[in-house]
């Protein structure tokens, strides 16, 4: 115990004083900072600039959008412009006379927001300078022209104004009841925490390899197998490398439910923060275990394969085959989560497979419903793999020692591991 103490302290040491490790810790959390803060910041810039422009004419300046009947002076234009004016609440929408050059050149301008002329009763040209990928001002004008002409055809066969108005805008409510998990509701914490884990396996599991490796190629492995157990020293360092992972997200969402608490007012109704920050105490119970068993059995193979390799320029090599295993579990479940399919077969199947149960079973829990002994079984299994994979690494790293050279045959890594 006293040798896996002090390999502990020795790679979590190793760690904090890695210039890259603290830096991308600080750069994470000042990019959090820049991004939980930016509203804040950009009301209080809009805040100056109103004032500015309050200063300078007299009122503020609202932006504008123009509406023309093109010459045809058609009997419904000011519902039209009263509609679009309702349906338009950051604009003043005014009607004009003005020709389509002088519109188009106010457009252009930024003097007016954009335009619409009307072609007749049920056609129109919409104006805009650049024409956003988000637009959807030509769907709400589509909707405003079609209601104004019905409630014209009604008035026309002898409704009122109010009763045809009323008939054909008559507000449709409805409620949703969701009896077990809300997908959409869930979905991004859920997609985040696949993707974080995603992120350290790949980035610490390829740090525990190449540690391995620099230890093999400069011969300090061979002095530190005799002075301790190959176990100690396997699992010293993937768990000094799943604390330091650990500990480096702590202070990255840490810092995040900092900011987010000191902004949360300048955020208003935003549905993406709202659900990453409230995620339920249970969630946050069984992300913290998959992510944690997850990343021990690909650390301890990661570490594993690091051992056999004779130098570090080998290493992208030897560990790419797991690093596809991991992509392609990674992949079913995102495939699986933008599909909404999180209950098929293939994801009830790697919910119990060590190597991509830490994701697949996760998001299950997060967007279905699943019994709990399913759940139970899962973590048991993982568990187990874990501690099993744990054991056959450390066999692995032990005579990966004497592997030099060569590039060693699985047969031969088994052969020994049986003599080990």
């Amino acid at each position: 115990m006293k040798q896996f103490g002090t390999i502990l302290k020795f790679e979590l040491n190793s760690y904090f004083k890695n210039k890259v490790f603290v830096g991308i810790t600080l750069f994470l959390a000042a990019a959090i900072a820049a991004v939980m803060f930016f509203p804040r910041i950009k009301e209080s810039i809009e805040g100056k600039e109103t004032q500015t422009e309050t200063a300078e004419t007299g009122s503020s300046i609202e932006g504008m959008i123009l509406f023309s009947t093109g010459g045809a002076g058609t009997e419904n234009a000011e519902a039209i412009r009263q509609a679009l004016d309702q349906a338009f609440t950051d604009y003043a929408v005014c009607l004009t006379e003005d020709g389509i050059e002088q519109i188009k050149e106010k457009v252009v301008s930024g003097e007016a927001e954009c335009a619409f002329v009307m072609n007749g009763t049920l056609s129109y040209t919409y104006y805009v300078n650049n024409l956003s990928l988000y637009d959807r001002n030509t769907e709400i004008a589509d909707e405003i022209f079609s209601t104004v002409h019905g409630i014209e055809t009604l008035t026309a066969s002898g409704m009122t104004y109010e009763e045809a108005g009323a008939a054909l805008t008559a507000p449709v409510t409805h409620e949703t009841e969701s009896l077990g998990k809300d997908q959409m509701k869930n979905f991004f914490y859920t997609y985040i925490m696949i993707f974080a884990l995603y992120m350290v396996i790949l980035l610490y599991g390829q740090m525990v390899a190449t540690n391995v490796a620099t230890e093999k190629s400069s011969r300090a492995m061979e002095l530190l197998i005799t002075s301790a157990k190959p176990v100690n020293m396997m699992f010293g360092k993937v768990i000094a490398s799943c604390l330091a992972g650990f500990i480096q997200l702590l202070a990255v969402f840490g810092s995040a439910i900092i900011f987010y608490s000191m902004n949360k007012s300048y955020w208003g109704d935003s549905m993406i923060i709202e659900s990453v920050f409230g995620m339920p105490a249970d969630l946050l119970i069984y992300m913290l275990i998959f992510f944690v068993l997850g990343f021990f059995i690909y650390a301890f193979l990661f570490g594993a394969i690091g051992s056999t390799a004779s130098k570090v320029e080998d290493i992208n090599t030897s560990v790419m085959p797991l690093t596809l295993l991991f992509v392609a579990g990674f992949l079913v479940v995102m495939f699986s989560m933008q599909g909404g399919s999180v209950d098929s077969l293939l994801m009830r199947i790697c919910s119990y497979v060590p190597f991509t149960s830490p994701m697949a079973m996760f998001t299950r829990i997060a967007m279905s419903t699943v019994p709990f002994y399913e759940i139970a079984l899962s973590i048991a299994v993982l568990i187990i793999s874990v501690i099993g994979v744990g054991v056959v690494s450390a066999k692995i790293y032990r005579v990966g020692v004497l592997l030099y050279g060569t590039k060693p045959k699985i047969s031969a890594i088994i052969k020994a591991i049986r003599k080990a």
